[in-house]
């Protein structure tokens, strides 16, 4: 009965319908995605089971020359012929060993305490003065624990690697096969596994300069790294899950209380402003790619061009002008006073409220042009048949647009919508640019009426040096953004029903 009355809808009511029911549903996503985290442990459990099993089969089962590069990694496949892998395990471990001996072990051993002794203070009679003596450093004892745990991380992995390589050359030499040599290894890297010699680099500055300092990160969220303790002069030191009782309880420090309603307001706007940010470009950029697109309307070309020059300004130059427009003293006040149309002027980035509509306001200004020329090509390449049968069954245009246009595009645009809504949660320049996060909210801790979690996270770090609590609030972005990313994406018809406009 349900379906049939489903049915019975219109294209627009079932849109609505849909987009109601999403939300009023997500709870019970929400709920389904976190029952499927045991499963994935369960999967990653028999994962690690697999390698510990190949690691008994290479002591259990494995010759001499197997279990010789249990201490010596390269030993078996420099005596199978292996020459250059065999030398190339061994040069890892003689770098790893040499690297922790003199480096690494030194700071990983002061990981726990994050140093004992700050910076101080010492007379030099010699000289006359004070000179300034640098014992430990917080900081560069986390980075580089951090690197070095990564580098143990790597080394257990080769490690295992070279047992599993040796079990398979075993294996081959057992059943009488020929064992490649330094020329094959050198073939099949050019050749059958050139995807890997191409993505090493690629992989290897993913891990540097992005996993590692995500990592970092989250290691500073569980520490009081702020301004009063600021290395080389202080230490910082672990606080365990504090900083996240602080964001979500609010019941820890001096200031958790402030913390935490500056954090469900800040979260409700931000994603608020993402919503009507996303939503508000594709549907009003949808429909100026259809009045443009549509037949009978001259000159094409010129509104395009219009619409695409907007897009050749910089953002940030729109930005800053429209701040100044915008102003109390700003030339839209002035010239509405002017006129007599108002006698006082009109708070646009001074009032809370009036604020977050004229962010939202300037930014489909700003988005638009960018919606309109995706949705234009997408227009370009629906089937024209389809229109043609459409219309011999007697389909109007708003039928044909609920039926055939809408549901194509919002088929093929979903991963640009929750793109483009990650972006938004993460819109930085908008934000920053056009109302620096004003007006001021004497209840909010460091944010203001317009700021949203980025921007929130922007002050902390740059004007309260608060890097312990921006560390928090980046962690959490990341979960909102992820699951919400997730869940959106693994109901839509993008995902489903992926090969219907094949």
């Amino acid at each position: 009965m349900a379906n049939l009355e489903y049915l019975k809808k219109t294209g627009w009511q079932k849109f609505c319908y849909n987009f109601v029911n999403f939300f009023k549903n997500l709870p019970h996503a929400l709920a389904n995605f976190f029952k499927k985290i045991p499963l994935w442990f369960k999967m990653l459990g028999r994962r690690i089971a697999s390698v510990f099993l190949e690691v008994y089969y290479a002591a259990a089962r494995g010759d001499w020359k197997t279990r010789m590069s249990f201490v010596f990694m390269g030993f078996g496949q420099l005596f199978r012929g292996q020459v250059l892998r065999g030398i190339m395990y061994l040069l890892f471990e003689v770098v790893f060993i040499l690297y922790m001996v003199f480096f690494g072990w030194k700071y990983l051993a002061q990981m726990g305490s994050l140093g004992e002794k700050a910076m101080e203070e010492v007379w030099n009679p010699d000289k006359g003065i004070y000179e300034y003596v640098y014992y430990d450093n917080s900081m560069l004892i986390l980075l580089y624990s951090v690197l070095t745990i990564f580098f143990i991380l790597a080394f257990v992995y080769v490690w295992y690697q070279n047992l599993r390589t040796n079990n398979i050359l075993q294996e081959m030499k057992e059943v009488g096969k020929k064992v490649p040599g330094t020329k094959d290894d050198i073939q099949s890297l050019a050749n059958d596994q050139y995807y890997k010699t191409l993505l090493s680099i690629p992989m290897l500055g993913l891990v540097v300069f992005t996993i590692i300092p995500i990592v970092f990160m989250i290691f500073i969220a569980f520490t009081n790294y702020d301004q009063a303790h600021m290395p080389p002069s202080q230490l910082f030191d672990w606080v365990g899950f504090d900083n996240f009782a602080d964001i979500l309880g609010g019941g820890v420090s001096a200031n958790g209380a402030r913390f935490a309603y500056t954090f469900r307001a800040v979260l409700l706007w931000t994603l608020i402003w993402a919503v009507f940010a996303t939503f508000t470009n594709y549907i009003l950029g949808m429909i100026v790619a259809m009045l443009i697109n549509k037949k009978g309307i001259r000159f094409k070309k010129l509104w395009r061009t219009v619409l695409i020059l907007t897009v050749a300004v910089p953002s940030f130059v729109s930005l800053l002008l429209m701040s100044q427009m915008l102003s109390v003293n700003g030339i839209i006040n002035s010239t509405l006073m002017s006129w007599g149309w108002i006698k006082e002027p009109i708070p646009f980035l001074t009032n809370s409220t009036v604020a977050k509509v004229t962010v939202i306001v300037v930014n489909i200004w700003i988005g638009i042009p960018y919606t309109m020329l995706m949705i234009t090509g997408i227009l370009m390449n629906i089937p024209s048949d389809l229109y043609e049968s459409a219309r011999i069954d007697g389909a109007g245009p708003a039928k044909m647009y609920f039926k055939i246009t809408l549901p194509y595009m919002w088929f093929v645009t979903t991963p640009y919508l929750i793109s483009t809504f990650v972006g938004n949660i993460n819109n930085f320049n908008v934000i920053f640019l056009l109302t620096g996060g004003a007006p001021l909210t004497q209840s909010f801790e460091e944010a203001g009426g317009t700021d949203l979690l980025i921007t929130w996270l922007y002050k902390l770090t740059f004007n309260e040096q608060n890097y312990s609590m921006a560390a928090v609030i980046g962690i959490l972005v990341f979960i909102v953004i992820a699951v919400i990313s997730l869940i959106v994406y693994n109901k839509s018809n993008a995902v489903k029903n992926e090969e219907v406009f094949g």
